[in-house]
């Protein structure tokens, strides 16, 4: 064997086993049916029931005269193709897997994904549900039908209904119909759509979910590992408290504390932009509870707690961050405005003088900066007895 012999040998491997890995024709499940339809009579065939995964079928049918047999079956014959698209490429593909002998004997027929359109043909010869229709009348035939280019596997339904025409008028009719499935191995593991909304869903409903403003990556990081770990009737058939438990510990796997406290964030500067600190508050407190806090969020939970007239907790977080960043005149700010509340006005004044030459901001001075928080605490109708001595002490 020359080297490029080998290369195409080796490709060949290596592309039908990588291809191959990816389904596989079930014949297990596969259908074969044998019928005898007298002269110019119908007769309906359900197929076996289909398996969860079933992205593609080939069937055949033949018709055989009195005393023939098929040569071979159809699951042989697809024995050696590991990989559906090697079938099909149109009528040549067909015509390869054709039983290589039929009757002389031809018949019409339709497939319907319904046992109740099948019957409602037999009524009424009309064929207008039918998702597959063969009205020339054929001695054989086969064909490949997908999920992407037929309606026959585009539903829930898990069954098929071949109805036959028998186009004798005189004569009985042999007919061999054989149907195998390929199942997909992912879809085999019964993730479907609807079935990923359910699991995604309920993670939107859980506590991490909802507390942050953009939980999509969570849930699908949830989703993942839970089709990772069942297929999808396993999950479904699990108690509840089992089901809480997976959806609470791939929670903690896919919990990301960095993008918790962002989200926080964001959601904490929303409320006081509303004006709304209570809600504020609890969202800053997990934030410097992670251990993760910056000076800010350290400063801006002290100020909620200040509008909201806790002056303890205010006083006791701004101390803390204080100690942080002794520079940040905002924090210094609100420990004056917190002593004042406090009824401290000899330590507040101390601070509210020292500072009182510098700006807070580029453009914000420390005395303006003081009337604008004095107008805000009139506002939420905190203490204003020491106010006027304030903004004496700075003016002068």
């Amino acid at each position: 064997m020359n080297f490029n012999s080998l290369l195409v040998v080796l490709f060949t491997f290596v592309f039908w086993n990588g291809t191959f890995s990816q389904g596989f024709w079930d014949k297990e499940r596969s259908t074969y049916r044998e019928i005898t339809i007298s002269a110019f009579e119908n007769s309906v065939i359900e197929t076996e029931e289909l398996p969860i995964g079933t992205t593609e079928i080939v069937f055949r049918i033949t018709l055989l005269d009195k005393n023939q047999t098929l040569a071979n079956s159809l699951v042989s014959v697809l024995k050696a193709v590991p990989d559906p698209t090697g079938i099909s490429q149109g009528s040549a593909g067909a015509v390869w897997i054709l039983s290589s002998i039929s009757g002389e004997d031809k018949c019409k027929y339709s497939i319907f994904s319904t046992k109740e359109d099948a019957a409602s043909f037999l009524k009424t010869k009309s064929n207008d549900q039918a998702c597959f229709i063969q009205n020339t009348p054929v001695s054989k035939d086969a064909r490949r039908l997908t999920v992407g280019n037929s309606a026959c596997l585009n539903n829930d339904k898990n069954r098929l209904w071949f109805v036959f025409e028998n186009t004798n008028w005189i004569m009985n009719q042999k007919i061999i119909l054989e149907v195998v499935p390929w199942v997909d191995k992912k879809v085999s593991r019964g993730w479907n759509t609807d079935a990923k909304k359910v699991i995604l869903a309920n993670c939107k409903t859980s506590l991490l979910a909802q507390k942050m403003t953009n939980s999509d990556d969570f849930c699908l990081c949830i989703l993942d590992k839970i089709s990772a770990k069942y297929r999808y009737d396993e999950f479904n058939h699990l108690l509840p408290i089992e089901k809480n438990k997976n959806y609470k510990d791939f929670g903690a796997v896919c919990y990301d504390k960095k993008n918790i406290n962002e989200a926080n964030r964001e959601q904490a500067l929303r409320y006081m932009e509303k004006n709304d600190f209570a809600k504020a508050i609890p969202l800053f407190n997990e934030i410097v509870e992670s251990g993760k806090g910056n000076v800010l969020d350290f400063n801006k939970l002290g100020y909620s707690y200040l509008i909201t007239k806790q002056y303890d907790k205010a006083l006791k977080t701004l101390l803390i961050v204080e100690e942080l960043d002794d520079s940040e005149l905002l924090i210094k700010l609100n420990l004056a405005h917190t002593y004042l509340l406090k009824g401290d006005y000899s330590q507040a004044k101390k601070i509210y003088k020292k500072y009182q030459n510098q700006n807070v901001a580029v453009n914000v001075s420390w005395s303006d900066k003081i009337k604008i928080d004095f107008e805000t605490f009139r506002k939420y109708k905190l203490p204003t007895d020491d106010f006027d001595k304030v903004l004496h002490l700075i003016d002068n």
